[in-house]
């Protein structure tokens, strides 16, 4: 019941890093699919946001062996040299996976602290995986955890009464350079969860005019629509670009979506007016080479560090009260681990006494030969019973008794000290 993790995010690696093994949704689901048909992981899920990429997963066998091997499952899955990525990754086990995945799903693993949309990520993710049939008792009961934990941070803490995203801190990015946005005009390219966020952000602050662009037409027109934006068809550059003062991006694309020729041809025609970019993709959605045309001001997840951190200053006091909401549900998470593994540790243990006792009666039995047939047979019989006695009511009470399971905290103890090697494979 060992647990593995390997991953990045904003921490261990920059936007271009991310970029390179960030996960579609059917990525995810195929690269959890050939872990499992290899034999990698018995059980498995793939957690990809912009912010992080990371596999969870029950290895069959050695917890750091199978790590090394996760790694070089990720070069080669996103055909990314190995030492580009090997600085980035972070390799976790057992107490410190359920520790990282709690505090991931509360919002205080997020570059912004308290990131209302994680939540929301890992529930999908899990989703997707138990849909799939990728996931197992561990992964379940693990990630279940993980979402109670989410929602008590939430409803129990000040991160989740005044919660902040992405969208929200590229949105004050924008006042910050343009100030007040009654007389801006916005492009938002992409109708998903951030551009809907932003397109949000943008009417709670009264944006003058608004726009919206996105592969499907349809929900862009469902997004104007609610939010009194105007659409704009797909790839229309030419006529979309002269418009706005602000350009946030978020959409599924491999390959940038805005080129620096397509940027310089709409600067033209702006007579060089300023042009905010905002690029809140994973992988990116526009070239990072036009950041060096007059007047075109690109920025990336990346930065908007300054105004994450600020956002973090106000509202650090409330995680210590986030941290003992994850503690005490690493804990029971553990708890639960440990009864599980202690009961099959009794079954192995109640096969193994069998067996004993089967080879202790065939030798004595030899020499009571005043004894009956029939009063052997009771004695056997009563061997059996005390043995049952004696292994089957622990095992009862762990099934029953939470009091008991919280006791619990080395098995790896009692099985090398009542087991033999060959028993514990």
């Amino acid at each position: 019941m060992e647990i593995v993790l390997v991953g990045l995010n904003h921490r261990t690696a920059p936007v271009e890093v991310r970029e390179l093994v960030s996960f579609t949704g059917d990525q995810a689901q195929q690269a959890a699919s050939e872990l499992r048909e290899r034999g990698i992981l018995e059980e498995t899920l793939v957690l990809s946001t912009c912010n992080r990429s990371e596999v969870y997963g029950v290895p069959p066998e050695d917890v750091k062996k199978s790590a090394t091997v996760l790694a070089s499952y990720l070069s080669s899955f996103h055909k990314v040299a190995p030492d580009t990525l090997s600085a980035s990754l972070y390799h976790h086990y057992d107490r410190d996976v359920v520790r990282h995945l709690y505090r991931v799903s509360s919002g205080l693993d997020s570059m912004v602290l308290g990131e209302a949309e994680i939540l929301g990520q890992v529930r999908e993710a899990y989703r997707l995986a138990h849909g799939h049939g990728r996931t197992g008792p561990v992964l379940n009961r693990l990630f279940q955890g993980a979402l109670e934990v989410g929602k008590r941070v939430r409803s129990e803490t000040e991160l989740g009464t005044r919660p902040m995203s992405v969208a929200s801190a590229g949105v004050k990015l924008a006042e910050r350079i343009f100030g007040k946005l009654e007389q801006r005009c916005a492009l938002v390219i992409g109708a998903g969860t951030i551009g809907e966020q932003v397109v949000s952000q943008l009417r709670d602050r009264d944006v003058g005019q608004l726009y919206v662009m996105n592969r499907s037409q349809e929900k862009a027109a469902q997004l104007a629509r609610e939010f009194g934006g105007k659409v704009i068809p797909w790839g229309d550059w030419d006529h979309s670009l002269v418009l706005p003062d602000v350009v946030v991006s978020s959409v599924a694309s491999e390959e940038p979506v805005l080129l620096r020729e397509t940027v310089k041809h709409a600067m033209a025609a702006r007579k060089n007016r300023a042009l905010l970019l905002m690029d809140l993709g994973i992988p990116r959605n526009i070239d990072p080479a036009l950041a060096d045309l007059y007047n075109v001001y690109l920025y990336n997840l990346d930065d908007l560090t300054e105004i994450v951190q600020q956002n973090r200053a106000a509202r650090e006091e409330e995680i210590p009260r986030a941290e003992n909401i994850v503690d005490e549900h690493v804990m029971k998470f553990l708890s639960w681990q440990a009864s599980v593994e202690l009961v099959s540790l009794l079954d192995v243990l109640r096969t193994r006494v069998k067996e004993e006792r089967a080879a202790f009666l065939r030798e004595r039995m030899e020499m009571l030969t005043h004894f009956r047939p029939e009063e052997r047979a009771k004695m056997e019989m009563l061997m059996d019973e005390l043995l049952e006695k004696m292994l089957m009511q622990p095992a009862e009470k762990l099934r029953g008794e939470k009091r008991l399971r919280k006791k619990i905290q080395n098995v790896d103890a009692l099985r090398d000290l009542f087991l033999h090697d060959e028993d514990k494979r």
